[in-house]
């Protein structure tokens, strides 16, 4: 996370999501730019920040747009991206058991 010394307002928040089951892995992540506005109601300095306070930032910048047209909301965003990371772990996994390796003598 980076952040104004002089304010404690953050402008980049980089993350990343791991989903693993001990052999396999997925990985998402990706860099947040936030504008802070000392300002507002609901800035956060820097000093008091919590890590609920980051990852719904995260979450919510992740919302996507639903087939009925409305938007997810920051829970449905955290659902879909660790769903698709354990997906593609599951495949790993199946794909693993569907190959072997050696020599049949």
């Amino acid at each position: 996370m980076t952040h104004k010394a002089s304010d404690g307002g953050v402008f980049l928040v980089y993350w990343s999501l791991t989903a693993t089951d001990g052999t396999y892995s997925a990985q998402e992540g990706g860099k947040l730019h936030c504008t802070a506005d000392p300002s507002a109601s609901d800035y956060i300095a820097y000093a008091d920040l919590t890590e609920a306070d980051v990852l719904g930032w995260v979450y919510s910048s992740l919302i996507e747009q639903k087939e009925d047209g409305s938007d997810e909301t920051a829970a449905e965003a955290k659902a879909r991206i660790e769903a698709e990371r354990t997906a593609k772990v599951q495949g790993q996994i199946d794909r693993a058991a569907a190959n072997s390796t050696g020599v049949p003598w």
